[in-house]
């Protein structure tokens, strides 16, 4: 079984404990370090091989994507964060993956899982261009990145490593987690109303207490989401 040697940079005592705890209940990962600004942590990481880091983004001296810059090859990297509205920039980074405090265990060994699933992060968005023009993402899809704009994506399925986002004029295939794409597209026109799908809100033209309706397909609702689904589709009905 591959090891992965873990240094953790974070400045609050009581997250960088809960991480610790984490990391000693998983067989394949063993604590180096933990360090409380990334400084230090580049002083450790010359004392050592590290293969994997926890890295905050918030901290003092140097803030956690300008360490990421500083590094030739960095090691595999999963950011730990209060703030979601940085996902999207750590992707651009190649993280394994972004983790919303306060981290769950499950959540986290989700994460950690990664790393034997593939030597590669899963994730492949490129960009997105908010503000006044018409936001999009790049996708990797074969050997070419392929943009989608975000208002024109009527639902997203998730096909286990893969996800299939449809647009009424094509679809594409592209490896990605759906939790992930959940994470990035919360902020924008998007509900998860099915551990296997995400739809766009202003996209619905119908629904029920089991279905939405988008582009006259029937997009199942499940059974753990539907008290909040069918809450916020209500209030969007009025």
């Amino acid at each position: 079984m591959q090891r992965y040697h873990c240094l953790i940079i974070e400045d609050e005592p009581l997250a960088a404990e809960v991480l610790q705890d984490y990391i000693r209940q998983v067989p394949f990962l063993e604590l180096k370090g933990v360090a409380s600004d990334a400084i230090f942590a580049m002083e450790l990481m010359q004392q050592q091989k590290i293969d994997l880091i926890f890295l905050d983004i918030h901290l003092p001296k140097l803030k956690g994507f300008d360490f990421i810059r500083t590094l030739k090859q960095p090691p595999h990297i999963i950011i730990t964060s209060a703030y979601h509205e940085y996902a999207l920039q750590g992707y651009e980074y190649n993280v394994v993956d972004y983790l919303l405090k306060p981290i769950e265990f499950s959540r986290f060994l989700m994460a950690v899982n990664k790393l034997k699933q593939s030597p590669v992060p899963a994730v492949s968005i490129t960009s997105l261009m908010p503000g006044p023009e018409r936001a999009y993402l790049f996708f990797n899809v074969s050997k070419k990145k392929v943009k989608v704009y975000l208002d024109e994506i009527l639902y997203i399925e998730s096909l286990k490593e893969y996800i299939r986002i449809y647009t009424k004029t094509k679809n594409i295939l592209t490896k990605f987690q759906l939790g992930q794409i959940e994470e990035l597209l919360a902020k924008n026109n998007f509900l998860r109303i099915h551990r296997s799908f995400i739809v766009a809100k202003d996209k619905i033209e119908a629904f029920t207490a089991t279905d939405v309706e988008i582009s006259g397909k029937l997009i199942p609702i499940g059974r753990s989401y539907k008290e909040l689904v069918q809450s916020i589709l209500e209030k969007s009905a009025g």
